[in-house]
């Protein structure tokens, strides 16, 4: 996905395609596994979608999620709140949305924007988790570059974990501050590295952190549907809303 000096190669050779499909990095194994097949699934699936036009009037978010194998809870519990998230948008012009998700030795992939749950749903559900490291700074550039293709503004990251330098994510997320893209930094758990380096990041692009409980899904569910009323409106539609993932929301972002 990130065009960090590790990938640039494998993504120079495969390329990316003008609805968001990122190719595989790494170099193909003769025989396939099972990860490879959800692969082709998933891919099978991007490919169906008819890429969406910018400027209709809709919000744009990326819902970036790590996939790595103690993930898997969350993860389904975020493929059902998807759905709410596409709601909670529709009263403020809409939500296009994006997958992006890490899992795995080294595979890191994005879908196109979509603007209905159904489809969305589809994409995620051709995944399943894999052991691995974290991959957030792949994410990051990602979204860096997302931002300059379609104007991307907001941009949803969970996880539990961090094992990556944590300088390099801060340098990433100055990049995105630049181009005016605010990460949501959602903690399952609570290590503290892992707590200061998100909260870092939800700082510097002028985002927000939230500390969350997989146990606990309707807490999630209230904080995710805010991001994306917020994603489709802005802080009137948080204000509008006045439920408790809008007020947690709101007072996450202090006076930003």
């Amino acid at each position: 996905m990130a065009r960090s000096d590790d990938t640039t190669k494998g993504e120079n050779k495969r390329g990316e395609n003008n609805r968001g499909e990122l190719a595989a990095t790494g170099a193909a194994t003769p025989a396939k596994s099972s990860s490879e097949a959800d692969i082709a699934r998933f891919l099978a699936d991007v490919r169906a979608v008819a890429p969406l036009r910018a400027g209709e009037g809709r919000g744009r978010l990326a819902f970036a999620l790590d996939a790595t194998a103690s993930r898997q809870p969350a993860w389904s519990l975020a493929c059902e709140i998807q759905a709410d998230m596409f709601a909670a948008a529709a009263a403020h012009g809409g939500l296009e949305m994006q997958i992006v998700y890490y899992r795995g030795k080294d595979e890191c992939r994005a879908s196109p924007f979509v603007a209905d749950a159904p489809t969305l749903r589809r994409l995620m559900g051709r995944i399943a988790c894999e052991g691995g490291l974290t991959q957030i700074h792949r994410v990051l550039a990602h979204l860096g570059r997302e931002a300059e293709r379609s104007g991307l503004k907001a941009a949803v990251f969970v996880g539990d974990a961090l094992e990556e330098d944590g300088e390099a994510l801060l340098a990433a997320a100055g990049q995105l501050a630049l181009r005016g893209v605010r990460l949501f930094m959602f903690q399952e758990g609570e290590n503290r590295e892992v707590e200061r380096t998100f909260r870092a990041l939800a700082q510097i692009t002028g985002g927000a952190y939230c500390r969350f409980d997989a146990r606990s899904g309707d807490e999630l569910r209230a904080l995710l549907s805010a991001v994306a009323a917020y994603a489709a409106g802005g802080r009137p539609a948080l204000e509008a809303r006045g439920d408790t993932g809008a007020r947690a929301l709101l007072l996450a972002l202090g006076g930003r």
